[in-house]
């Protein structure tokens, strides 16, 4: 090796290569001690690139999971709240179960206060069921909970929420709509009006022909008694009255008066159905209420067929219409205004239910309410039943875009004085029971997917934790094996540069 005194090669090399070797060396250093093979853009821009959106993204997951879990605990303080309306709803309708029983002012005063007293613990419940300042069991408005971050192949971030549907279990009369008229959803049909407000009766009349052994039958309300005509009148009645009054309807009557049988109904909605066997040569003639204009005669080849009841008229509503959140309904009694403002995913059923509970809460005495559905549509009505003075006017309407009356709309008319109020209250808290189990069921599967997705947003965080760390983190192992070796080659390069650095001394002894 050429070795001048102004220029050391062996130095120069033994000082590149320790200065290599030092490099490396704080490199493991830096790894052992940040636990990161990659821990800045200048080690590796395009996978720092990477993992630090996936850091990113694992911190934005942990506030997705704070999220969830303040929307699991919104739900479950709403569910326990249903829950507990449900329990005393249940309490209450045991209560008016017992008022149906024969009694005293006394008795019925006591049910009454405790019924009274049950009610105010709901509304203190309602109130009170909030958390963090979000009541979900009062109002209509949906509440959105922060689910996901989604990240799309181009690199275009969304989010997703979980929407949890109020249930309203308020006694929120609601607001009536002033939008599309929804009259042609609903249909007012007259019943037979008796304008006495005395009990309906009808009248069959018979003249018989000796000999004839055709059959009469007669359906009240889906029950029927047949008899085969004996050889006179009087004989044939006897039988027919005792095989009515032998079916112990409630209600329902029937006299043998000689040539006539009368079928008196004290009860609200009796259908009855007069057939006679064709090919006989007997008639009969019927009368409701001795009115002459609604006479009719069967012959041996007529059927008759007559629906009466008491002061009644029905309002049907439509089988194919859907019922939107803020659909406002109204019926006339008598020139009393009844309203029913439907919520979201009600039913024509429900519209009719509530149409009943308001009639039933509006204070008109001698009034009964009835919902039926035809078994042949599947058409909800509502029945009314008035025996007051005044007149029976049922006129309808409908208008959108209204504010949806609370899920216990009608709780505070809960009335158990009479029997006639215990008997409607026994439907409707049926009703507002039904709502209150609906409400509590719609909470728990809310919160069951609240739960499900903030376990998903944890698994999925701990795995793109492990992603990042397999690219960033670094092999201690490696590392620490790699740092013993750099260690003994920095001790190698240092003996070595030293060596280097005594040439000039051997160049100097030649001159001495």
């Amino acid at each position: 090796m050429n070795n001048t005194l102004l220029t050391n090669n062996s130095a120069m090399v033994a000082l590149e290569t320790l200065r290599g070797i030092n490099k490396d060396l704080a490199s493991v250093q830096a790894q052992i001690s940040t636990g990161k093979s990659i821990s800045n853009a200048k080690d590796n821009a395009a996978i720092w690139a990477i993992s630090t959106v996936m850091e990113t993204d694992i911190a934005s997951f942990k506030q997705i999971n704070d999220s969830l879990g303040r929307g699991m605990a919104t739900v479950g303080v709403a569910r326990n709240a249903a829950e507990s309306v449900t329990s005393l709803l249940q309490d209450m309708k045991e209560l008016v179960v017992s008022a149906q029983d024969d009694l005293n002012t006394d008795d019925r005063t006591r049910i009454q206060a405790d019924i009274n007293a049950k009610r105010d613990q709901i509304t203190n419940i309602v109130n009170a069921a909030q958390f963090n300042g979000v009541n979900l069991v009062q109002g209509t408005d949906n509440v959105n909970f922060l689910a996901s971050l989604d990240r799309a192949d181009d690199g275009t971030v969304s989010t997703s929420n979980i929407t949890v549907n109020r249930q309203d279990l308020t006694e929120s009369v609601g607001s009536y709509g002033t939008g599309t008229s929804l009259a042609t959803n609903i249909t007012s049909s007259a019943a037979s009006v008796d304008s006495t407000g005395v009990a309906n009766q009808l009248e069959l009349t018979f003249a018989q022909v000796s000999g004839d052994t055709s059959a009469l039958s007669i359906t009240i309300n889906g029950s029927t008694v047949s008899q085969a005509f004996d050889t006179n009148e009087a004989t044939t009645i006897t039988a027919l009255a005792a095989q009515i009054n032998g079916l112990g309807l409630n209600g329902i009557t029937a006299v043998d008066d000689g040539a006539t049988l009368e079928l008196i109904n004290t009860n609200s909605f009796v259908d009855y159905d007069v057939t006679y066997d064709a090919g006989g040569t007997n008639t009969i003639a019927v009368t409701n209420n001795g009115d002459t204009s609604e006479n009719a005669t069967a012959a041996a080849t007529q059927n008759v067929t007559k629906t009466l009841t008491q002061r009644a008229e029905s309002v049907e509503l439509s089988t194919v219409a859907a019922v939107n959140d803020g659909d406002s309904y109204r019926v006339t009694v008598d020139g009393n205004n009844f309203e029913y403002i439907a919520g979201a995913g009600e039913t024509m059923q429900d519209v009719a239910r509530g149409l009943k509970t308001a009639i039933d809460a509006g204070g008109l005495a001698d009034i009964t309410t009835n919902v039926s559905q035809d078994a042949t549509t599947g058409a909800w009505s509502v029945d009314v039943d008035y025996g007051g003075s005044g007149t029976v006017s049922l006129s309808d309407n409908g208008q959108a875009g209204g504010t949806a009356s609370g899920g216990l709309f009608g709780l505070g008319n809960i009335d158990v004085s009479t029997e006639t109020d215990a008997a409607a209250a026994l439907n409707n808290i049926e009703t507002l029971l039904g709502n209150s189990i609906a409400s509590a069921a719609a909470f728990g599967s809310a919160q069951g997917r609240l739960e499900s997705q903030s376990e998903f947003v944890t698994q999925l965080s701990d795995s793109l934790t492990s992603g990042v760390g397999t690219l960033v983190d670094a092999d201690l192992e490696e590392a620490s094996a790699k740092l013993q070796a750099l260690q003994v080659q920095q001790q190698l390069g240092t003996q070595a540069l030293s060596i280097a650095n005594q040439s000039p001394q051997s160049l100097l002894s030649l001159f001495r």
